[in-house]
C-alpha cells in the first residue's frame, strides 16, 4: 500500500540519490557578523584604552585617588580640597608644621548637633561679621586659665589687665565692677557722664590718685563728697578756694588783704575781712 501511493517519492531517490543541506552561516550574513565582531572589538579596546586613561589621570592607586589618601586612621587630603555638599568628620586636621585654612565665597559655618539633629552651637564666620550662638562662650589660655567668659547673666573678663585703646574710649550704659581703673603711662584718664550723673561706690574706700599730674573733677550744678560715718580729710601744703563769696567788709576795719573762712550753718563757705575779732556775724546775710 505504501509503495502504490508513493511511487514518484521512491523512484527520485533511487535516480537522483540522497541529497546534502550545508550547515552555517554565508554570504552576507557571514560578513555582517564579522562586522559586529569587529565592532565590539574596536569598542572594548577603546573601553579600555579610556579606563585607563581615567586611572592615570585621575592618579587611581591601591591607597586611594589623586589627592585622596585612605590610611588606617581615616581618609587623607593633600593640597586643595573643595566640598560642595555638607561635609560629616569626627576630627579635621592638618598635617604636621602646615596650617589648616578653611575658604569660602560667602561664609563658614560650624555646626555641634546632639542626638536629635538639634543644633547646639553655631559658629558662622562671613563677610560682615563672626558669629557665635551657644550657651555659653569662654576663652582660656593654654594652661586652662579663663581670659574671657560670657552667657546670658554676665561677661567676665579674666585677664590681669583690659586695655581699651579707641580714640573716644568705652561707653558703659549701665554700672560696671572692677577693682581698678587707670590709664597707660603718660596718657589722661577720664571718667564722664555727659548727660547723666557719676557714681563711684566702694564698700572699704575708693582711691584717686595721679601720680605724675593733677586731679581735676568738673561737673555743672554740685559736686558732693558724703562720708557717712567718717571723715573727709584735704591734706596739701595748699589748699585753694579762689571763687567763694566774700562778705561786706566792715567801715571801721582797714582794707587789708586778709581775710577770715566763714561756715553758714548750712555749710556753705564765705569769706570776710579779717579783723581783731571775728568779723563772721557781721556777714550772716551771705548765708540767707
Amino acid at each position: 500500500m505504501p509503495q502504490e501511493q508513493y511511487p514518484h517519492r521512491s523512484t527520485m531517490q533511487t535516480s537522483e540519490g540522497p541529497q546534502v543541506y550545508k550547515v552555517g552561516i554565508y554570504g552576507w550574513r557571514k560578513r555582517c557578523l564579522y562586522f559586529f565582531v569587529l565592532l565590539l572589538m574596536i569598542l572594548i579596546l577603546v573601553n579600555l584604552a579610556m579606563t585607563i586613561w581615567i586611572l592615570k589621570v585621575m592618579n587611581f592607586t591601591i591607597d586611594g585617588m589623586g589627592n585622596l589618601r585612605i590610611t588606617e586612621k581615616g581618609l587623607k587630603l593633600e593640597g586643595d580640597s573643595e566640598f560642595l555638599k555638607p561635609l560629616y568628620a569626627k576630627e579635621i586636621r592638618s598635617r604636621p608644621g602646615n596650617p589648616l585654612y578653611f575658604q569660602s565665597a560667602r561664609n563658614v559655618t560650624v555646626n555641634i548637633l546632639n542626638d536629635k539633629t538639634k543644633v547646639l552651637t553655631r559658629l558662622v564666620t562671613g563677610p560682615q561679621a563672626v558669629e557665635a550662638h551657644s550657651q555659653k562662650f569662654e576663652v582660656k589660655t593654654l594652661s586652662g586659665k579663663l581670659l574671657f567668659s560670657a552667657d546670658d547673666n554676665e561677661v567676665v573678663v579674666g585677664a590681669e589687665r583690659l586695655r581699651v585703646l579707641g580714640a573716644e574710649g568705652t561707653v558703659f550704659p549701665k554700672s560696671i565692677e572692677t577693682p581698678n581703673v587707670r590709664a597707660d603711662p603718660f596718657k589722661e584718664l577720664r571718667l564722664e557722664s555727659p548727660t547723666r550723673a557719676l557714681v563711684m561706690e566702694a564698700p572699704k574706700g575708693i582711691e584717686i590718685n595721679a601720680e605724675a599730674g593733677s586731679l581735676k573733677a568738673t561737673c555743672r550744678t554740685e559736686l558732693r563728697l558724703e562720708s557717712k560715718d567718717g571723715e573727709i580729710t584735704l591734706n596739701s601744703a595748699k589748699i585753694k578756694l579762689p571763687n567763694l563769696p566774700q562778705g561786706s567788709p566792715s567801715s571801721a576795719g582797714s582794707r587789708q588783704k586778709i581775710y577770715e573762712l566763714c561756715v553758714c550753718p548750712n555749710g556753705r563757705l564765705f569769706l570776710s575781712q579779717a579783723g581783731s575779732s571775728s568779723t563772721c556775724q557781721i556777714n550772716t546775710s551771705v548765708c540767707l
